[in-house]
């Protein structure tokens, strides 16, 4: 546990006290008189882990992830843009891939509905491993997205005429 939390806040150190815990870069120590010693020995409990009452301070340096609102009144061709955008655009290479050569194949073909439930899919949860694991079927797909959208991505990731998708396609011209 103490690791990831070093690894989670990025510190080299986690330090255990008699009353919290020090997260420290290697140049600051805790005081000495704060710090607790490992015990060894029969008589002697292991050290537990150390008491997540500074978690909180911890997590709240971390920003907020913010939360999807759709767009009102946007026009239906700047939407389309924008998901073409957002499809190729994801930060990890899996859904990189399988967005773009989706929305390569459909998205010219989607109706304004069909567009508003792409749109929420792509864009609401906010772990795109989860949505990568719903498309794959690793993972069973939550009732408020299992609609006719994911139901062609899922028949679009199954790749049943073989097509290589090592790279996203090309843009086209409008």
């Amino acid at each position: 546990m103490a690791a990831n939390l070093r690894r989670l806040c990025g510190v080299s150190r986690l330090l255990r006290t008699n009353s919290q815990s020090w997260l420290l870069n290697t140049r600051v120590p805790p005081p000495v008189s704060m710090v607790r010693p490992y015990t060894s020995g029969k008589d002697s409990e292991p050290p537990s882990d150390p008491p997540m009452d500074r978690l909180d301070i911890v997590m709240s340096m971390e920003p907020a992830i913010p939360t999807y609102s759709p767009k009102e009144n946007e026009p239906f061709e700047t939407r389309r843009a924008r998901l073409l955008y957002q499809s190729r655009k994801r930060g990890m290479l899996e859904n990189g891939l399988l967005f773009s050569t989706f929305a390569d194949r459909y998205l010219n073909k989607l109706d304004e509905q069909q567009l508003k439930l792409y749109d929420r899919l792509i864009n609401e949860p906010s772990n795109d491993w989860e949505i990568y694991y719903w498309v794959t079927g690793v993972k069973p797909t939550p009732e408020e997205y299992n609609h006719e959208v994911m139901d062609m991505l899922k028949q679009h990731a199954q790749n049943k005429d073989m097509e290589q998708r090592f790279r996203q396609p090309d843009l086209k011209e409008p």
